[in-house]
Formats: structure tokens, C-alpha cells, sequence
């Protein structure tokens, strides 16, 4: 584990560390927060959340930044590690009354330098459509009346008075018609100018679609589709109205979901412990996983399809293979709950070479590497090759990072060694221990499974003795409907689908809270979906959950203090990695050779 850091004491704050590339640092004069840099009073509130979009103008500044600090919410240009911030003039500014924010997305498809459109979730269940540069709220969803009737809104266009850059926002107090409770997630489908999908902490997520009204009375459902701890159903009604889909899954809060990188397939991790993965447009369960115990928090891709990550209460990152359906690796390095897990696309590299071993100093490793869009798009295309190259050595490395309420960043790496274990190792160097070194693999089956946005690969190589006969049961299928059902799947759940053109509530610090109990109050029959019939307190020793000496465990990279409250965000970028912390922060760190001083 690296040990350079911007102090000597475990407990001091770090501005720097290295890694095989070079040296990370914090750049001070790049981070962003409230105007008045007063830090957040954090108890009892929502998390941080930051949001970034691309506006391809021409200024060289197209990057925007927005976060939500409390019941604020901000708009910023962001200028990375180009340029200092400028925390007096921000874009927007709202200060919301009654409710706060919760989470937000742009919309990358149809953001232009004039306008963009930013979706807002509340703790009291409502979704807000934005757009932060015409400075507009044009719709609300999930609320009884039209927007007009929800929100006072009071803009001063005067800039040169600090105090008069603020909108206020105020929500009358109505009872929600579709969801009461808090918004955990909100997204835009990938690809739709219109679509988009909001979970909340009652376990459920709902598809609207910003072009249809959420109407008057409390909707109808019929059901659709009902499989193994999940459910799901459309909207009654004479005319189309929001939502159009309503998923009900697993139990307890509803805490993140993530789309594939192509847009075909959904997971979701859950309070209840279980990371399930759909495919989204025929509402079918592709897989499951189980966390070692606890609720399950974050949850994300590789940038190829084939691995989905996810973190949460049991203090662990665990990777996931979608070919396969099963657990491949866990890492540990945190000492509490895991809140963010990202991957790192411009780290993220195959080479078609031995490996080569570093040694050298910091600008030695300089040189060597190459971070920028194209390698990062070139990625997926050069993963996608991996299983097909056998005559030349091909060294694999997923750069992964992570972020937790132990106030610490961790960087991982996944390599050959683990992905492809029955394979010779190569020279390069590899931070894992593998418990089961002395287990028997296990056979092939010999299938091949699609991955989001590759063509059908074969299955990857077993490194774990697990038998892969019970994994049938994590991957099953839901029931199939008859034939009207099935065709109800198709107009409803693809809707408009062909022709697209894209948190669970922060406990305290503490690591004394109960973790099993979180269920959804509701009456609403709808959310007693089919219980799960593996019980979870029995699938420890499992394909859904196997011990910690059956898969490999993974020892961080680095792993660094950089905050004094729990972190929240963890955003790779081109040039630098974007982390934000409880006290409203948001900190660039830039990548090795791309740091930039700055004078004050």
C-alpha cells in the first residue's frame, strides 16, 4: 500500500498520493462549496451530490457543475484544474423551503450552451425539471397540482449583490400521489430526450416521461411482469400519464441504480442486502448477488459492460461478473460504509505486451501514460478484444476507486490474475491476496452470455471453486406472462426506447445502527412483491454470497484520509478525480502532470 500522503499522522488530512502513474494532488484553489465557504452543518441531512455536464461550446469552459449543500442547490462553470473557482458568481442558486434536495442528472443528449435540462429528487418524493441557464422550472412530478400552484419562485437578476443571487423555492404541503417517500436516485434513460427513471426509500421506481402529465387523482396499476422479488406495473388509464412503469423491488429502501454502458440493462442495489440486475426493456432478472451483510449503497459498471461493483454497510467493494452471475473478487480497505464506487475509465487499459514493471520516480511514469478521451473511448473497444487475443500476451488492469463515511478514498485495481485466474500470471505487479489458491476451479459451462455493449463473448475463466449450477438460482428468470402481458412488455416498457437519442438516506458516522429493518410502511398492496425465497440470513457459503476465503480479496492500491466528514461523490474525469464530502466540498485532484498552480 503506498504510503506518501500530505501528512505523517494517520489522522491528518492527505493532499497528495501516488500511484503507478504518479503523484495525485489537491488542487485548493479548485474547489468549489457555498459562496461563503462556511462548511455544512451535516447532521440530519441529505447527501452531497454532484452532477457534470458538457455544454460543447466553444469557450474551452463547456463543463458545468451542480450540487446540492442542505435544502441549496448550485450551478456553477466548472473549470477543473484550468482555472481557479470563482464561488461569487455562480449560474443558479436556489434555496428550497419544506423539502431538500436529494439528487439530480443532466441531460448530456440535449444540453446545448443555451439551455439543459436538469432533473432535481427531494426528500419529500418530488422530481423537479430545470433548466439552471434560461433559469426555469418547468414541470413537477409526483405532486396533486400543476407546478404553477407548488412553487414560488423570486428571481433577482442583480449579480453585483451577494445576497440577491438566490431563488427560493417553496413547496406547499400536499400529499404525494404517486410517492411519499424520499428520492434515492434519479436518471435519465440513456439515449431518450424525454425518459426517466426516479427510485425512492419505499423500495420502488418509477419511468416517466417529461412530455406526459402526472394527473389529478392517485394512478391505477395493472401488473406486468412478476418474478422473484420484484414486480412490476403500468399505469390505468384512458389517456397516457405518468408513470409509465412502476417497479417494485426487493425490500427496504431502494438505494442506487445504474444503467449498462449500452442502456440495456438496469441494476439496482437495496437496502435488503441484494444487487439485482435487470434487462430493462423486457423486465427480466438477469442476476443476483448478496452482500457479505447489510444494506448494499452504491453500485456501478466497468466501462465494458462485464463488471458491476458495488459497496455498502458490510465495509467491503465487491465485484461482480455479469457473464457469469457470480461474486469474482471483494476488496477491503474501508473501515466503514461504503458510499461511492466509480470506475476510472482512463486507467482502465489492455495492452497487448508483457506488462511492464515500475520503478522509476513519478516523472518516469509521466510519459508513459495517456489520459484523455481517446483513450478512454478506445476502451471498451480494446476490453471487448480481450477474451478473443490468444497468441500475445495481454495485460488487463480496471482501475476502480471508492469512498466512504470513514472519510477515506481507496483506489483498486483489477487485473488478469484475478479476472482470468487459470491463465499463466504476467510480470505485472498486483495488490490481492487469493484466499482459495488451493481450491479446484470450476468446469465451464460452456455458455455464452451477451454483454451490455459488446458482441457474445465466451465465459470468462472461474477463480473461485464455487459451483456454477446454483447460480441458476441468482440469475432466474421472472414468470413468463401470456401472451397479452407479454405484449403489454413491449409497448409499455419500450416505449420509445428505440429511438433514443441517457441514496439511501445517509445514516450517522456512527457504525451502531440496526441494518436489517428498513422496510417500506406503505399499505399500498402493490409493494408486497413476492418474497425472496432464498432466505438472506442463509445465503452466507453461497453463490449469492459466497465466504470471504472462497473469492479473492483485494488490498487497496492507496487508501487516504482526504475529508474530515463522510465522503459522498467520487467523479473520474479526464484530467482530474472530483471528490465532495459532507460539509459541502467539492475537491479536484489532478491527475499526475495535469495539476496547474494557481495564483491567488
Amino acid at each position: 500500500m503506498a504510503t506518501e500522503g500530505g501528512g505523517k499522522e494517520m489522522n491528518e488530512i492527505k493532499t497528495q498520493f501516488t500511484t503507478r502513474e504518479g503523484l495525485y494532488k489537491l488542487l485548493p484553489h479548485s474547489e468549489y462549496s457555498r459562496p461563503n465557504r462556511v462548511p455544512f452543518n451535516s447532521q440530519g441531512s441529505n447527501p452531497v451530490r454532484v452532477s457534470f455536464v458538457n455544454l460543447n461550446d466553444q469557450s474551452g469552459n463547456g463543463d458545468r457543475l451542480c450540487f446540492n449543500v442542505g435544502r441549496e442547490l448550485y450551478f456553477y462553470i466548472y473549470k477543473g484544474v484550468r482555472k481557479a473557482a470563482d464561488l461569487s458568481k455562480p449560474i443558479d442558486k436556489r434555496i428550497y423551503k419544506g423539502t431538500q434536495p436529494t439528487c439530480h442528472d443532466f441531460n448530456h443528449l440535449t444540453a446545448t450552451a443555451e439551455s439543459v435540462s436538469l432533473l432535481v429528487g427531494f426528500s419529500a418524493g418530488q422530481v423537479q425539471l430545470i433548466d439552471p441557464i434560461k433559469k426555469e422550472t418547468s414541470k413537477l412530478f409526483n405532486e396533486e397540482n400543476s407546478c404553477q400552484h407548488l412553487w414560488k419562485v423570486d428571481w433577482n437578476e442583480d449579480r453585483e449583490n451577494e445576497g440577491s443571487k438566490t431563488s427560493e423555492e417553496a413547496l406547499v404541503t400536499v400529499q404525494r400521489l404517486i410517492d411519499k417517500s424520499r428520492v434515492t436516485c434519479v436518471k435519465w434513460v440513456p439515449g431518450s430526450e424525454s425518459l426517466f427513471l426516479v427510485a425512492h426509500s419505499s423500495g420502488s421506481m418509477y419511468l416517466y416521461n417529461v412530455e406526459h402529465t402526472c394527473g389529478t387523482t392517485a394512478p391505477h396499476y395493472q401488473l406486468l411482469k412478476q418474478g422473484e422479488s420484484f414486480a412490476v406495473h403500468t399505469c390505468k388509464s384512458k389517456s397516457t400519464r405518468n408513470p409509465l412503469l412502476k417497479w417494485t423491488v426487493g425490500e427496504g429502501a431502494l438505494n442506487e441504480f445504474a444503467f449498462s454502458p449500452d442502456g440495456k440493462f438496469l441494476a439496482c442495489v437495496s437496502q435488503d442486502g441484494f444487487l439485482r440486475v435487470f434487462n430493462f426493456d423486457s423486465v427480466e432478472l438477469h442476476g443476483t448477488m448478496k452482500s457479505y451483510f447489510g444494506g448494499l449503497l452504491c453500485v456501478c459498471w466497468s466501462p465494458d459492460g462485464k463488471y458491476i461493483v458495488t459497496g455498502g454497510e458490510d465495509d467491503l467493494v465487491t465485484v461482480w461478473s455479469f457473464v457469469d452471475c457470480r461474486v469474482i473478487a471483494r476488496g477491503h480497505g474501508h473501515k466503514s460504509w461504503v458510499s461511492v464506487v466509480a470506475f476510472d475509465p482512463y486507467t482502465t487499459s489492455v495492452e497487448e505486451s508483457d506488462p511492464m514493471e515500475f520503478s522509476g520516480s513519478d516523472e518516469d511514469f509521466q510519459d508513459l501514460l495517456h489520459f484523455g478521451r481517446d483513450r478512454a473511448n478506445s476502451t471498451q473497444s480494446r476490453l471487448s478484444k480481450r477474451n478473443s487475443t490468444d497468441s500475445r500476451p495481454v495485460s488487463v488492469t480496471y482501475r476502480f476507486g471508492s469512498v466512504g463515511q470513514d472519510t477515506q478514498l481507496c483506489l483498486w485495481d483489477l487485473t488478469e490474475d484475478i479476472l482470468f485466474p487459470h491463465q499463466p500470471l504476467s510480470r505485472a505487479r498486483t495488490h490481492t491476496n487469493v484466499m482459495n489458491a488451493t481450491s479446484p476451479p470450476a468446469g465451464s459451462n460452456g455458455n455464452s452470455v451477451t454483454t451490455p455493449g459488446n458482441s457474445v463473448p465466451p465465459p470468462l475463466p472461474r477463480s473461485n471453486s464455487l459451483p456454477h449450477s446454483a447460480v441458476s438460482n441468482a440469475g432466474s428468470k421472472s414468470s413468463v406472462m401470456d401472451g397479452a402481458i407479454a405484449s403489454g412488455v413491449s409497448k409499455f416498457a419500450t416505449l420509445s426506447l428505440h429511438d433514443r437519442k441517457e441514496r439511501h438516506h445517509e445514516k450517522d458516522h456512527k457504525r451502531n445502527h440496526s441494518v436489517g429493518h428498513i422496510s417500506s410502511k406503505s399499505s399500498d398492496r402493490l409493494n408486497l412483491v413476492t418474497k425472496t425465497k432464498t432466505d438472506p440470513a442463509k445465503t452466507l457459503g453461497t453463490p449469492l454470497c459466497p465466504r470471504m476465503e472462497e473469492v479473492p480479496l483485494l488490498e487497496p492500491l492507496i487508501c487516504k484520509k482526504i475529508a474530515h466528514e463522510r465522503l459522498t461523490v467520487l467523479i473520474f474525469l479526464e484530467d482530474c478525480i472530483v471528490t465532495a464530502c459532507q460539509e459541502g466540498f467539492i475537491c479536484t485532484w489532478g491527475r499526475p502532470g495535469k495539476g496547474v498552480s494557481f495564483n491567488p
